[in-house]
């Protein structure tokens, strides 16, 4: 008799909601992790009192009310509300793109005089493509000046998404950003999800949560046991890399990853917001992250004495480096599908999350993902 019913590879989202499922099953599960640590890329480390956000940062959004119970059935969220700012050259400038926004950028005050505006400079877009005789967008800058205009897509948008990409805007395709959100209200709310927040005490408490019950192993890789793992347990549920599994038989699949800079500062109020953007090429980091206001509103900032700070930088990923972000570019979509008819083939494997199935996750579509899986395997 073999001793597990699942071998789950990944502690990461994926993995522990459908270990908590297989466990409420009656399943013997055993979940393991090469990184030293549960979680995932929402680990958090406590320093200095605060919860921080390890792999950049994780703001839990819905609008699926069942998955909202579900995450809340573990640990309880607050109230954290998203509402990142843009820093231009020392302009600060709301996001998404909103009232505020035209109103920092132009002096309107009225929807319809930020429309007027807007149409204006999308108008001089569409006669400059005319003018060389092209009907559709060839790449994200014209895709970007057609939906926005020019002072926007100058500011907020080339910049940042230059060196998000590591690439000239020219050079990346339009698909990437078929719309742009523009709203004609004074709302800050960057999701229009209507149940968000942070788990209370931090993403660990959620993972704790999760696994409470299931053997778990760190700093195990699946390398180590690959070639025996069946004699270990029934099926397997891989949330690795697919390329890795395969022993990269096809080739790397490519990634965007993220390196960060972390600093603890002798103040407790840094930039007075959890996220700043900073859009101009010539700074070389994309944001900024100052982790206690994930947790602390108000007041509740000055509570502690010190503040940690995050500035994050997007490169190019190398074997080795942590995958972020995955480039659906042709090259890549047509090497993943090589990979994904060779995964329809492996007996009793199940591939799942966001390297598995090379596909960039938001944390709600993770969790529906392996309730689903869960439910299709009965359990």
């Amino acid at each position: 008799m073999k001793r597990y019913d699942y071998l789950i590879v990944g502690a990461g989202l994926f993995g522990a909601v459908f270990a908590h499922e297989a466990q409420k099953a009656g399943k013997r599960c055993l979940v393991i992790d090469r990184r030293p640590h549960l979680g995932g890329n929402i680990y958090c480390e406590q320093v200095e009192g605060i919860n921080v956000h390890r792999y950049g940062a994780h703001i839990f959004h819905t609008a699926n009310k069942r998955v909202w119970e579900y995450v809340n059935s573990i640990v309880e969220f607050n109230r954290y509300t998203n509402c990142p700012v843009a820093c231009y050259k020392g302009e600060m400038y709301n996001l998404p793109f909103n009232m505020n926004t035209f109103n920092r950028m132009w002096g309107v005050r009225t929807p319809a005089e930020a429309v007027a505006k807007i149409e204006e400079q999308k108008a001089e877009a569409n006669a400059r493509m005319e003018a060389d005789g092209v009907n559709e967008p060839r790449n994200l800058e014209e895709q970007a000046l057609m939906l926005v205009g020019k002072d926007i897509y100058e500011r907020l948008i080339k910049g940042y998404t230059e060196k998000q990409w590591g690439r000239d805007c020219r050079d990346l395709p339009a698909s990437i950003i078929r719309r742009l959100p523009v709203r004609l209200v004074f709302d800050n709310n960057y999701f229009n999800d209507p149940y968000q927040g942070i788990p209370i005490g931090g993403y660990n408490r959620l993972i704790e949560g999760l696994l409470d019950g299931v053997e778990t192993r760190i700093g195990v890789d699946f390398a180590e046991l690959k070639g025996n793992w069946r004699d270990k347990a029934d099926k397997l549920v891989y949330t690795g890399p697919i390329d890795e599994y395969f022993d990269y038989c096809y080739g790397n699949l490519q990634y965007r990853t993220v390196r960060f800079e972390t600093e603890v500062f002798d103040m407790p109020n840094y930039q007075g917001n959890a996220v700043i953007n900073y859009t101009e090429r010539d700074i070389p980091y994309t944001r900024v992250i100052e982790h206690k206001h994930f947790e602390m509103f108000g007041s509740e900032v000055y509570s502690t004495p010190k503040t940690v700070v995050s500035r994050e930088y997007s490169t190019e990923w190398k074997p080795g480096m942590e995958p972020y972000y995955p480039v659906n570019d042709d090259r890549n979509s047509a090497l993943y599908q090589q990979y994904r008819l060779l995964a329809e083939q492996e007996p009793n494997v199940i591939f799942g999350g966001r390297l598995a199935e090379y596909k960039y996750y938001d944390m709600d579509k993770v969790i529906e993902q392996a309730l689903l899986t869960a439910k299709e395997e009965q359990l």
